[in-house]
């Protein structure tokens, strides 16, 4: 794979940067030609990660995210990144439905919405160091236009 481009973006982990991560991260893509629904798709997964960030993994006080992004001619990666409690059990995470905060009506879909919107979602986490959360997006090929 070739690498085409890369980006790094620090914010602080207030739940109104979450439009403007994904925002940013939809933009970098753009010079790949994704579709609109590729582009759809990469903004709720990451609006999904940072929005577990800051609620989980600061657990609403302060913080800092760390957004990196590569993008290569059919594929972006991305990792999102915090520094806070971290997640105990990973594997019981991921599973739907399953909430740390069902007092604020959360839905534990984090993570399965991550999966259903991108083609691959990889989580490692350290308790009190932080997680980062891994996803790919393989966009689909396009023919050349003709000039």
């Amino acid at each position: 794979m070739n690498l085409l481009n890369e980006m790094f973006l620090t914010i602080p982990s207030l739940s109104k940067n979450q439009a403007f991560a994904r925002s940013v991260v939809a933009a970098f893509c753009v010079s790949a030609n994704p579709t609109l629904e590729e582009i759809n798709d990469i903004k709720t997964a990451v609006s999904e990660a940072v929005t577990n960030c800051v609620v989980h993994g600061y657990r609403s006080g302060e913080g800092k995210i760390e957004i990196s992004a590569k993008l290569y001619e059919d594929t972006v990666e991305i990792e999102i990144k915090d520094y806070g409690v971290g997640i105990s059990d990973t594997a019981k995470a991921m599973q739907p439905f399953f909430t740390t905060k069902p007092e604020q009506e959360r839905s534990g879909m984090g993570f399965t919405v991550m999966q259903a919107f991108m083609d691959e979602v990889k989580i490692s986490s350290e308790k009190d160091k932080g997680t980062t959360v891994f996803m790919k997006k393989i966009f689909e090929k396009k023919e050349p236009l003709d000039a």
